[in-house]
């Protein structure tokens, strides 16, 4: 599949298909995500948001105390740090706190100036509902 933001391949997460079925797609490129099958979309498209509003907070028993880091998709942070039972917490990453990571912020900047300027506004990427 191609990435609707950027052009580029997608990845197909190895997930065992859900009760809806549902396929995800990540760009390894400007992170844009994929929803395709779910119970109420054919394809679901979630919009830009910026860096605050885009990565949550990881948590592993291995990370360092006292340093936040952004977890990034396939179960790393943006940093590439890969812990076992790594998981994303309820809490946003916030790019611009002290304990941020500085290579997760970098790597979030990098990503975020992927995403040109005609594709962040709400309505930019379609998504198709399904027709009943």
């Amino acid at each position: 599949m191609e990435c609707d933001v950027c052009g580029r391949s997608m990845w197909r997460w190895p997930l065992a298909p859900t009760v809806w079925e549902e396929e995800i797609w990540s760009c390894l490129w400007c992170h844009a995500a994929t929803h395709v099958g779910g119970e109420w979309f054919e394809i679901l498209r979630p919009p830009y948001l910026p860096m605050g509003m885009r990565w949550e907070r990881a948590v592993a028993d291995g990370l360092t105390a006292g340093v936040s880091h952004a977890f990034g998709i396939f179960d790393r942070t943006l940093c590439g740090i890969q812990e076992s039972g790594m998981s994303p917490s309820d809490h946003w990453w916030l790019p611009e706190r002290e304990d941020a990571c500085g290579a997760c912020r970098e790597a979030a900047n990098v990503i975020d100036d992927r995403w040109p300027q005609a594709m962040r506004g709400e309505n930019a990427r379609a998504s198709v509902a399904r027709r009943l």
